[in-house]
């Protein structure tokens, strides 16, 4: 039976916590997450420091979307992580998609943490932080085809700068990405799986096969694994990971 992407997260029990990189459950088992919110929890679910940058502009009042100097030191952190470019801040996705309808410019690359991309012109990049902002990371040559992004709110640009820097350490440590799983390497030779730095993909031609895929979802949620809703988006591995979840995984890797 084919579910879409909703009714396969609502197959899920209902969760009370997150933490690093696992889902707590109303049920009272514990989910290995390796969607962690499309890459938005790539760094773990409730980062510390982020939490506190979070309370800080809360407590100052910063919900409006009013100029702030926090919007230039975002801005800073992003020209650190993609040096040259311009950027566009949007509220949410569907802003973001409005302003790329507007361009002339098509050809869009989705950016990921901890692997190198190619040189597309136009960079969507998938930052470690859920609550936004939507960023365009755009070659020079096109800042004046693209207006104005939107003003955000400053407490959803603290926590966002922090999560930045936060990054930017974790891709300057290097370990995250080189870090090696035997028995996963071994559970995906020559099957549906292949390896990109901390990302599972499926293989193009197994995509579309969207009833298979409902399938594995829930043979991944009933062996303790949350994996993507959607068979285009990789599966990511965690930065800490139990030799046992690691075995288990493994094994459903191979199905």
């Amino acid at each position: 039976m084919f579910y879409s992407e909703r009714e396969l997260l609502r197959l899920l029990p209902r969760v009370l916590r997150a933490r690093d990189f696992h889902l707590y459950l109303e049920n009272g088992k514990r989910l290995t997450d390796l969607w962690l919110a499309g890459g938005r929890a790539v760094l773990g679910h409730k980062p510390p420091r982020v939490l506190g940058e979070l309370k800080n502009a809360a407590e100052r009042g910063l919900f409006t979307p009013l100029p702030h100097p926090m919007e230039r030191r975002f801005l800073k952190a992003l020209g650190e992580l993609f040096p040259g470019r311009v950027f566009r801040l949007y509220t949410n996705t569907d802003s973001l998609r409005r302003a790329l309808d507007e361009a002339e410019e098509k050809k869009v690359s989705i950016w990921r943490p901890f692997v190198v991309e190619n040189e597309t012109r136009i960079l969507i990049p998938v930052l470690p932080w859920p609550l936004g902002p939507e960023v365009l990371a755009l070659e020079k040559s096109l800042d004046a085809s693209f207006p104005a992004g939107e003003i955000i709110p400053p407490v959803l640009l603290a926590p966002a700068t922090r999560s930045l820097y936060d990054l930017l350490a974790a891709i300057k440590d290097g370990s995250r990405a080189g870090r090696v799983y035997p028995k996963i390497e071994k559970a995906i030779k020559d099957g549906l799986w292949q390896r990109r730095g901390v990302y599972l993909t499926m293989k193009a031609a197994m995509q579309a096969d969207t009833e298979k895929y409902s399938s594995l979802f829930k043979c991944f949620l009933e062996g303790g694994f949350l994996i993507p809703p959607s068979p285009t988006e990789p599966l990511i591995l965690p930065a800490t990971m139990s030799d046992g979840e690691e075995a288990k995984l493994a094994g459903l890797l191979k199905l």
